[in-house]
């Protein structure tokens, strides 16, 4: 599986929160926090809900 990088760009205040709870799964939970993970489909599902709120990018 590739690796990706995400990284917390914007705040979860004032959000839905289902988007809240997405950014803690993904295991953000500050802004310019960064994790390192694997791209499963559950991960990138996750990533897609939460787009305007993380920054992606690819690990080589």
């Amino acid at each position: 599986m590739a690796k990706i990088k995400i990284t917390q760009i914007k705040s979860g205040i004032d959000r839905p929160e289902r988007q809240k709870q997405t950014l803690i799964a993904l295991g953000l939970r500050k802004v310019h926090a960064t994790r390192e993970v694997e791209a499963t489909p559950q991960i990138l599902g996750m990533v897609t809900k939460v787009s305007h709120l993380v920054k992606v990018e690819e690990v080589a």
